[in-house]
């Protein structure tokens, strides 16, 4: 373990267990819990609380060991919501699945640092954040937290990402920026361990990025940080099937899925919590 492990060594201990594939083991399953009126895919939207808290325990009893709660819509095109909104959308559900089930492990899906603070302080244990620590206070809540925290990669904003992504080398520039960051967290003393990277697929770039990132994966599954994948039911999967309705993917989120326990990584991030658990199951016997 880390040199920076301090006084929380054994709660930190607990959560790198549980975002690092171990040997002979399967992906890491985290569910999409959203709770807004707009995200791309309607199976995954609840937006009062007693739904939301319903569709949690849901999806943890489907065998998702983290819940993914997000109160901002970050789909292409989506326009952003203020910071009193999204607070009024996670935060009571956050606190009332805490205490239900205050085990059960909980990352946030945020930009913003004081969504991420008050939803820490509420029980999260992990910061989502697929802006990759664009707001200039993320960084200190994520040290004065000591929380683990999921760096993405986009290009551009929600609202405007996917107008014209360009890249010279989209690995290259995709895998650099976000060892910058995570260097940036472990050079102010935060445990590398606690540290996860997402390439962000289908953030800010089209089809063939995607699939140059997926074929390089190896670049950011080397690098000794915990790796996540969040492909589920996305446009690139429409692409490459013809299937334009979301509801229509879920053999190609399978494939990915698949793809992420063959290439080592270690978190997907998906809406069908039962049917990936059920594939990765079958995939660790015949492998193990």
């Amino acid at each position: 373990m880390s040199e920076n492990f301090g006084p929380d060594e054994k709660s930190r201990e607990y959560i790198f267990n549980r975002i690092h594939r171990q040997e002979l083991s399967s992906c890491i399953v985290m569910g999409i819990l959203n709770v807004t009126p707009d995200s791309f895919y309607d199976g995954s939207r609840r937006f009062n609380i007693d739904d939301a808290v319903k569709k949690g325990l849901e999806i943890w009893d489907s065998g998702a060991l983290w819940l993914d709660i997000g109160g901002e819509s970050t789909r292409p095109g989506a326009e952003p919501v203020d910071v009193e909104e999204e607070l009024r959308r996670v935060i009571p559900v956050i606190k009332e699945l805490k205490k239900v089930r205050p085990n059960g492990l909980i990352s946030i899906d945020t930009r913003r640092s004081r969504v991420a603070l008050e939803a820490i302080n509420s029980g999260a244990e992990m910061v989502n954040d697929v802006s990759g620590l664009s707001d200039p206070k993320m960084i200190d809540v994520i040290l004065d937290t000591g929380c683990s925290v999921c760096i993405m990669h986009m290009q551009g904003l929600p609202e405007n990402m996917q107008e014209n992504p360009k890249y010279g080398d989209c690995i290259g520039e995709v895998s650099q920026f976000l060892f910058k960051q995570a260097e940036t967290l472990v050079e102010k003393g935060h445990p590398k361990e606690l540290i996860i990277l997402d390439p962000g697929i289908g953030f800010g770039k089209k089809l063939h990025h995607n699939l140059d990132l997926l074929k390089e994966i190896e670049t950011l599954t080397k690098s000794n940080y915990s790796v996540m994948l969040g492909i589920s039911r996305k446009s690139m999967i429409g692409q490459i099937t013809g299937k334009k309705d979301p509801n229509d993917r879920l053999a190609g989120t399978l494939a990915t899925s698949a793809f992420a326990f063959y290439n080592k990584i270690d978190i997907i991030r998906v809406h069908d919590v039962d049917q990936n658990v059920d594939l990765l199951k079958v995939l660790n016997k015949l492998e193990n």
